[in-house]
């Protein structure tokens, strides 16, 4: 029987709905999602068969106007991840619409020459009467082969997505062994989970002040693993908040978390977390290289 294996770069404005379509397509939480904007910070790889094919999903940063070395590495990852793939998914939140962001992409993605899709998402959130004039405005800025119109929150045509991506790679080999649904390190994993919680659970300005650093990693002889998680923050304030009275915020963000990782770890997890302030964590290329990021200079 002939395979087929290839990588598909989901890209698009902050808070498109990339992570969710992800998650959606996969059958799995990989990538972390919040209702705020620019949640993902690297590229992130979910993995999916479908029939013959092994589909191998990359889920990159929103792309904005950085300002910080941090965004710059971010948007850097997300182009990156487009350029490398055989396909790049444009996904485009139908209610936002053709924002300037949008436009912007759609322009750099139909100068790259590379193949590439429109997928509209969130269409049960909008009249279908305005999915067309969108459509017609952004195919002018770029060749799409293909337009999809779905939800990745309900799931509404990411099926038939799934199986046009899955025709669409190119024949080959399978990359990953079958039942991989992503090739993020737990050590990675454990972080991102915890900085989940932080975005859902603090207020506005918390989230991107803060970076996530697993220190310590053990397996236990009793199957259990024993991860020691460290939250940097850039100002005393953020510390204060993320503790919380008593400690009760922290408690919270750290049961939460650990409740998702046994799930993903499949095995009971022991998670002790840390709070410490760095001011400047965020123009360091080492804080940037620990949560999986190219330093950009």
């Amino acid at each position: 029987m002939t395979t087929r294996c290839g990588f598909a770069a989901i890209v698009g404005a902050p808070n498109a709905g990339k992570s969710t379509l992800l998650n959606r397509l996969t059958g799995a939480k990989l990538s972390i999602v919040s209702p705020k904007a620019q949640t993902t910070r690297f590229r992130v790889l979910g993995i999916f068969i479908r029939d013959n094919a092994q589909v191998l999903l990359v889920d990159t940063p929103g792309i904005f106007r950085p300002r910080r070395k941090l965004d710059r590495a971010m948007v850097q990852a997300a182009w990156t991840g487009a350029a490398d793939a055989d396909l790049a998914v444009l996904l485009v939140d139908s209610k936002a619409g053709a924002t300037n962001s949008v436009k912007d992409i759609a322009k750099s993605l139909g100068e790259s020459g590379r193949r590439c899709w429109l997928v509209l998402n969130k269409t049960d959130l909008v009249p279908a009467t305005s999915l067309l004039p969108l459509i017609a405005t952004l195919t002018e800025l770029a060749p799409f082969e293909e337009t999809f119109m779905v939800s990745a929150n309900t799931g509404d045509g990411v099926s038939e997505l799934a199986t046009a991506l899955a025709k669409a790679v190119p024949e080959g080999p399978f990359l990953y062994p079958e039942d991989d649904l992503t090739d993020l390190p737990d050590r990675l994993l454990a972080a991102e989970t915890v900085r989940e919680q932080i975005f859902l659970q603090t207020h506005d300005e918390v989230p991107y002040a803060a970076t996530v650093e697993t220190e310590s990693f053990k397996e236990r002889p009793d199957g259990s693993v024993r991860i020691e998680v460290t939250i940097f923050v850039s100002r005393p304030g953020h510390k204060g908040i993320l503790i919380g009275d008593k400690g009760t915020k922290i408690r919270d963000i750290g049961a939460r978390a650990r409740r998702d990782l046994k799930g993903l770890l499949e095995r009971e997890v022991h998670l002790f977390l840390n709070v410490k302030e760095r001011a400047g964590w965020d123009e360091e290329g080492a804080r940037l290289r620990a949560i999986g990021l190219d330093d950009p200079g």
